[in-house]
């Protein structure tokens, strides 16, 4: 009896890989055309809003999304999270209806089908690398100047050691969002750990909620003020993450 649990998770895995997969392929046609122009990136979004959730009710999780503020349409903004999951980006997809991009580890672009688009519509950064962080901050703010929003995991990566609750922030979504005085959307996902951690052989389907804080205004301020806004976002995030995790 001892063996099926592992049986069963190992199937339930290689089916999330399926479900990221097989819509990719199917749509194809139409979102190669989607990302041949910025012009229509917002169909290319309406088009990965669909696959996260045809992911994220494939693999049997229900989700519950909390907004304590509502993003205003045609607006840019800095969203942020905690970052614990393959599934932060399908949930991130279902929360902001405004159009944005990622900006991610450049080691996802290798992963198949799902790679090639990734790479062709998220900003990808080796942190080790100087000059492609500093190519970030460029292709970033070209992204908002096209009126779309920007998303960063602010921990920089999911940590090893799965007992931290929230990593330290890195200091460039906060940067960026002073630079372009745009407001910061704190985000938490409590469940996501649970439901879909990295650790291969773990995780259920269950209820994987979303709470979307009050925003962070930048306005007025310079970069001399990042660091006292990372840490009052990391304040936030944190705060909210602990009580959620509570219930």
């Amino acid at each position: 009896m001892k063996i099926i649990k592992p049986v069963l998770l190992t199937l339930w895995r290689i089916w999330f890989y399926v479900l990221l997969g097989v819509p990719i392929i199917v749509l194809s046609p139409v979102l190669i055309i989607t990302i041949l122009s910025p012009k229509t990136y917002p169909q290319f979004f309406l088009l990965a809003r669909l696959w996260a959730r045809i992911i994220l009710f494939g693999m049997g999780f229900c989700t519950k999304i909390t907004r304590e503020q509502e993003m205003e349409k045609g607006k840019s903004y800095m969203l942020v999270a905690n970052h614990t999951s393959m599934a932060d980006i399908m949930l991130m997809l279902l929360v902001s209806r405004n159009p944005f991009v990622f900006v991610g580890k450049k080691e996802l672009a290798k992963i198949p089908i799902f790679g090639f688009f990734y790479k062709r519509t998220s900003i990808l950064v080796d942190r080790n690398n100087s000059k492609s962080r500093f190519e970030v901050f460029q292709r970033a703010q070209k992204r908002l100047n096209e009126g779309l929003s920007i998303c960063i995991f602010p921990e920089g990566g999911v940590p090893d050691d799965e007992s931290i609750v929230l990593d330290e922030f890195k200091d460039g979504a906060f940067r960026l969002a002073i630079e372009h005085q745009i407001p910061i959307v704190p985000m938490v996902f409590p469940d996501n750990k649970k439901r879909f951690s990295y650790t291969f052989l773990s995780g259920s389907p269950g209820v994987m909620r979303a709470r979307v804080l009050p925003f962070i205004s930048t306005d007025g301020l310079t970069l001399d003020d990042k660091k006292e806004l990372k840490d009052k976002t990391r304040q936030v995030i944190y705060a909210n993450l602990v009580k959620l995790l509570k219930k």
